[in-house]
């Protein structure tokens, strides 16, 4: 099987558990072509009735095409689209944080359905926005709920954080590997724990002393952040400062700016692979996938396709929706390229090792889990 099929078959794969796996029932100027619907108010009537169902979503800093939250989200609003042509669908791009409230703000008196916002750091605007219109429908990726009309979607990607380290301490040829991040922000180092805590459970069931550079878990305020989630210099630079202090695999949580970890190791020649974050790397940036030793995955896609579907059925799912490995909401995405250079029996102990996380065996301790 060729890179491309194998590509549609994981992608195909995924799509499937993941939709089968979600349970959301239970709990700046760019835009898509809109038509004209119903108040939030009167959103369950319209939609049930098969009229236009109204999803805005806000995006966070980076753009549509980030390869990374913004991009993946966005997809999951075309999703539903596509399967419910009654879904009508836009979005607008926020340039900085202060684009955060006049975005949501344009997006309600718009008469949108349901606002998406992405990115936990639109927390705080949210939660404003939500008190102000107490019957407009919002719902929130990265950040929990914050009031009666909106939706927390969140991931604990520690676990899949959790896989990623452990596979990438047994691959590593030098003993040492990397994380940076975005910004010091519970969404980002969320993930650097997992990856430092599945460094130190390899270590310890190995009895191997493989070191983290960029972060360590018991210092939450300190460890390597590129203070940008679009400066693909600066994802470089930092990457090539990690090779140059040994480190053999590097694990980027900083959206846009990782694909300059792609560079780094292009540059490397192959000496140096990389795990992508958020989405299958090979998929959303193909041009470094020969470099991608897997991604660790946020299942933002579905989870957004699943909330706007079942809210344009006339039911606004209410609460909070979290990720896991259980669940799919988070994991590690196919090999790929690597597939016949990971060793049969690291395959056999990361299956392992999902296992007993879900069962609460290895018990994850990141401060940033969601509740």
């Amino acid at each position: 099987m060729n890179r491309e099929s194998a590509l549609r078959s994981s992608m195909k794969i995924v799509a499937v558990a993941s939709v089968a796996a979600m349970a959301l029932a239970a709990c700046g100027t760019k835009t898509t072509t809109t038509t004209t619907t119903t108040s939030a108010g009167g959103a369950a009537a319209s939609a049930s009735a098969g009229k236009a169902f109204r999803a805005c979503m806000v995006l966070d800093t980076g753009g549509v095409d980030d390869r990374s939250f913004n991009q993946s989200s966005w997809a999951g609003l075309q999703a539903a689209n596509k399967a419910n042509p009654n879904i009508t669908i836009s979005y607008v791009a926020s340039n900085s944080q202060n684009d955060y409230t006049p975005n949501l703000t344009a997006e309600v008196n718009k008469g949108c359905d349901t606002v998406i916002a992405v990115g936990g750091l639109m927390s705080d605007a949210v939660k404003a926005s939500a008190k102000q219109n107490p019957k407009q429908q919002y719902a929130e990726i990265d950040s929990a709920s914050s009031g009666p009309n909106v939706f927390g979607i969140q991931y604990n990607t520690a676990q899949g954080g959790f896989l990623g380290g452990y596979l990438a301490a047994a691959m590593s040829k030098t003993g040492k590997v990397a994380t940076y991040g975005g910004l010091n922000i519970p969404p980002v180092t969320i993930y650097m724990d997992g990856f430092w805590e599945g460094v130190q459970y390899y270590n310890k069931a190995n009895n191997k002393n493989v070191q983290v550079l960029g972060w360590n878990e018991q210092n939450q305020k300190g460890g390597t952040f590129a203070q940008s989630f679009t400066d693909q210099n600066m994802g470089r630079s930092i990457t090539q400062a990690f090779i140059q202090q040994g480190a053999d695999i590097i694990f980027p949580v900083a959206g846009g700016t990782g694909l300059g970890s792609g560079a780094a190791a292009q540059a490397a020649g192959g000496k140096v692979s990389v795990l992508w974050v958020d989405t299958d790397g090979c998929v959303s940036a193909q041009q470094y996938c020969q470099y991608f030793l897997s991604s660790v995955t946020k299942n933002l896609t579905d989870s957004v396709t699943q909330y706007a579907t079942k809210s344009a059925s006339g039911t606004f799912p209410t609460g909070n929706y979290i990720g896991n490995l259980q669940n799919n909401g988070t994991g590690l995405a196919p090999f790929h390229d690597f597939v016949s250079k990971v060793p049969a029996s690291l395959k056999a102990a990361l299956a392992k090792v999902k296992a007993d996380i879900i069962s609460g065996k290895i018990v994850i301790t990141s401060p940033s889990q969601p509740k």
